[in-house]
């Protein structure tokens, strides 16, 4: 029996955006491993029928000698368990997991999930993680890409050759688990943005936006946020920020969910107003599957989950008044309108985002590695 390594981050990750791969790397008789620090959904990956390594790894530190502990830790546990091969997911596991597997002359297969501020910020840190992606994506045997923009980039800067690379309809999308749920008729129109709660995100500009249009419709319309608080980020939204915008009545926080499919279907709208260099947002192709119009930005990753003004607007990132202008759109729709609009999401995200096809992606290039 081959067995597959399959690395993140954090468990939770591997649980909420991997499960039915893993459960169709089992059912294709893979013995499978998951490597992330432990966390309560550790315990649920096993329950899948992994076996559950941990490995700490410390996501926001810009320390080389913690990272290179990393590196070493992959470097162990891969020659312990002498995997048939990695796939890794999240950026250093991309970079570490490589490294370690070629030292171990392991196959591997990387995903590239969005890189973030990597390329926007010049900062000493984004340097050294460029560098580290020019070295190390060589290795990889096979690069998958979320979207073109970024497939595009590591070609130019020579970080990847064609041979190694194929792309992704993002993470795809469960369309058994995320079914077709249109909005009722109702008077209060509910708006939702799923993220982490980071400054990319958004997070201030559509609380810029939801207090302008509060002012303007009053309590016809909710402003609610959904997803992790506090994160270890510098730029993270703080609870001290985040209570503020619940005092000032602007939003409603929603805390987090694993179960974010009853979030989505009491929504209207979701919105992401997201300026960081997305993979594709995996909370929009959900919002999609269920029916939602969505409002994101004309940015990478995010451009790809709408068809403007068929299911959805595109607004400019870090723009408030852009942001405004396609909510107040959508607010002022007929209600007809706002029905199809969210039934032309479903058939976007069943024509291009199915999950089936993700995982037929990485069954594939299984076959062609081992």
């Amino acid at each position: 029996m081959k067995k597959i390594a399959i690395t993140s981050n954090t468990s939770w990750y591997l649980y909420n955006f991997r499960k039915n791969t893993i459960i169709s790397l089992i059912k294709n008789g893979f013995e499978v491993y998951t490597i992330s620090p432990f966390d309560e959904h550790s315990k649920k990956l096993e329950k899948l029928g992994t076996k559950h390594i941990n490995i700490n790894i410390n996501s926001a530190s810009k320390n080389p000698f913690i990272d290179l502990y990393t590196l070493i830790s992959f470097y162990r546990i891969f020659n312990k368990f002498k995997f048939n091969a990695i796939l890794n997911f999240t950026p250093k596991n991309n970079i570490y997991g490589t490294l370690a597997a070629k030292f171990n002359r392991i196959k591997t297969i990387n995903n590239i999930a969005g890189l973030g501020t990597l390329f926007i910020n010049d900062t000493l840190s984004s340097k050294l993680a460029r560098n580290l992606y020019r070295y190390s994506q060589k290795y990889a045997d096979k690069v998958f890409f979320q979207n073109n923009d970024d497939l595009s980039l590591f070609l130019e800067k020579n970080y990847v050759k064609i041979s190694q690379i194929d792309r992704l309809p993002g993470s795809g999308v469960d369309l058994s688990r995320f079914k077709l749920s249109l909005s009722e008729n109702k008077e209060k129109l509910r708006f939702l943005l799923i993220a982490r709660m980071l400054y990319e995100k958004g997070i201030t500009f559509y609380i810029e936006a939801a207090r302008i249009l509060k002012e303007k419709y009053g309590n016809n319309v909710e402003f609610c946020l959904l997803g992790f608080i506090g994160v270890n980020n510098p730029s993270a939204i703080t609870h001290k920020q985040m209570n503020n915008w619940i005092s000032e009545g602007i939003i409603n926080y929603l805390g987090t969910s694993d179960t974010v499919e009853y979030e989505i279907a009491k929504a209207d709208c979701i919105v992401l107003p997201s300026f960081y260099r997305e993979g594709v947002p995996k909370t929009l192709l959900e919002a999609g599957a269920m029916g939602k119009p969505i409002i994101t930005t004309d940015n990478v990753g995010c451009r790809e989950t709408v068809t403007h003004g068929l299911n959805g607007y595109l607004c400019q990132p870090k723009s408030v008044s852009s942001l405004v202008d396609a909510i107040d759109t959508f607010i002022k729709l007929p209600y007809e309108k706002k029905l199809e609009m969210g039934k032309n999401s479903r058939k976007k995200i069943e024509s291009e985002f199915d999950e089936q096809i993700v995982i037929k992606k990485y069954l594939d290039a299984l076959k062609e590695i081992l």
